[in-house]
């Protein structure tokens, strides 16, 4: 059931995210951010993307320490 609410709850950051990239009213990139580290917990290429997008940009690393304290 947990795994079942974290893919829900990040699929629905992404989505938001996507019409965030259209709408004025809404931070596009920062609610797809959140929505991949959400389905990083869950689905595995997910997380080797933020992993490689982590190795490409030092300051997305050093936030994403912070918020998945389990992945160094």
């Amino acid at each position: 059931m947990k795994r079942t609410a974290r893919i829900v709850a990040g699929s629905l950051l992404l989505v938001l995210g996507v019409a965030g990239l259209f709408l004025p009213v809404l931070q596009g990139a920062l609610f797809i951010a959140l929505g991949l580290v959400v389905l990083g917990r869950e689905i595995p290429w997910v997380a080797r993307l933020l992993d490689r997008l982590a190795q490409r940009y030092p300051a997305l690393d050093r936030w994403l320490k912070r918020v998945r304290p389990g992945h160094d």
